[in-house]
């Protein structure tokens, strides 16, 4: 069976660097940190402080009061990136078959801060026990996925995909998946996140993952870095439209790259630590590759899953070089969580645009934060240290890794 190509036709994000993907594209090749002090509650109680927030975010700006109200933030997130994708993609959703439309969107958590807030009203009032009738539709995972097709009509395939930091990815793979088999003609895949909640702050605290870097949250993500203490929590949404490629072409839609293969695998090791020695990490590369049909040799750049951690910050360049072996010395590499924080379930589609941008403009963007490498890391590894760099790229791989173990890799290809 000959399987079908796969495009990307729109983009959109809202994330802690813009509210939309040309203030990313402007903060990341500047090399910009969206840290800061914590204002979506009181934080001073917690060993963290700060995060990478949406900067004065109003939803009503975007959703009508009412819609406001029976979605939580992460839901609202995604509308928008989706929204966003939807018009950058020229669809005429007219002309479009909305059966073969489908939604395939990733969240690690979903509806932490609904919970948290019902929780803690039931626990103010125990006597009279009251939950509103959106608790349960606005915290569950799925709904994000459900609310994008409802809002358009589409009725294609709608899955959400929760799988820890690899849960966007893993959206964007199944939905190209799809669309390879001739099942569907266009998906929105993705996925968004908004955990900076007391509940997720003193969730990751206790597990010691945050960095306390009180006193200077800007440089507190330093992805490699010898005095690196635990990664940034980030927020928002990345959508990405794909679509079968003659399809596209048919309608005439501009192409933003060409998804050429995804790869997934899991370490099998430990519930939130990774494998030491990359075992997962490694697989996960390869098995991308070979659906890719590519080498090793043949990839310009990596966006690396560089979360700013003890154990992942060593683990993943040992993974990378037992799959590249000394093409890892003319690959560039960078890990932009060091500017956008770590948007956990929709990492994987914001940084994939990352990448994708990255292709179209010919500049790698930043791993900013570095003062010392960790002597543990290979010096001649090119991380794009604190300074964009111009560089024609071809071919751009992105890895994500979660909790559970859970491993997902995408390759784009620019297409001239």
């Amino acid at each position: 069976m000959e399987l079908k190509r796969v495009v990307v036709t729109g983009l959109g994000t809202i994330n802690p660097l813009g509210k939309n993907v040309e203030e990313y594209w402007e903060g990341l090749r500047n090399g910009v940190s969206g840290a800061g002090p914590i204002t979506h509650f009181d934080a001073s109680k917690f060993r963290t402080t700060f995060a990478c927030e949406i900067k004065n975010f109003d939803p009503n700006d975007y959703l009508d009061r009412k819609e406001v109200q029976k979605h939580d933030m992460y839901a609202q997130y995604a509308y928008i990136a989706a929204a966003q994708a939807i018009e950058n993609s020229g669809l005429d959703l007219s002309k479009i078959d909305k059966d073969e439309v489908g939604v395939i969107w990733g969240a690690g958590i979903g509806g932490l801060d609904t919970f948290f807030q019902s929780v803690t009203e039931f626990n103010n009032h125990p006597e009279n026990p009251r939950f509103s009738p959106f608790f349960i539709p606005k915290m569950i995972a799925n709904m994000a996925s459900g609310n994008i097709a409802m809002q358009y009509g589409f009725r294609g395939p709608t899955i959400t995909t929760v799988t820890a930091c690899a849960s966007a990815t893993h959206a964007m793979i199944d939905a190209a998946t799809y669309i390879r088999l001739g099942k569907a003609n266009i998906f929105i895949a993705g996925g968004s996140e908004a955990a900076i909640t007391q509940a997720g702050v003193g969730g990751f605290n206790a597990m010691r993952a945050l960095s306390t870097r009180n006193d200077d949250p800007k440089t507190a993500s330093r992805p490699f870095d010898k005095d690196r203490d635990g990664f940034v929590m980030g927020e928002g949404a990345g959508a990405l439209i794909l679509e079968e490629y003659e399809h596209a072409i048919a309608r005439g839609a501009t192409i933003w790259a060409e998804l050429v293969g995804g790869g997934m695998s899991t370490d099998a090791y430990h519930m939130t630590a990774p494998d030491p020695e990359g075992g997962g990490a490694s697989l996960v590369m390869k098995r991308a590759l070979n659906d890719a049909g590519l080498k090793p040799e043949d990839i310009d750049y990596i966006n690396v899953h560089g979360t700013s951690t003890g154990l992942g910050d060593i683990a993943e360049p040992k993974a990378i070089k037992k799959v590249f072996g000394d093409h890892i010395y003319k690959v560039s590499i960078s890990a932009t969580k060091s500017m956008t924080g770590h948007l956990l379930g929709a990492a994987g589609a914001v940084e994939a645009i990352a990448c994708i941008l990255a292709m179209k403009y010919s500049i790698v963007p930043p791993t900013i934060n570095q003062f010392e490498l960790d002597p543990e890391i290979d010096p001649n590894i090119d991380f794009t240290f604190n300074k964009a760099k111009p560089r024609n790229i071809n071919y751009a791989l992105s890895n994500t890794f979660g909790f559970g173990g859970h491993n997902g890799t995408v390759i784009f290809k620019k297409l001239s």
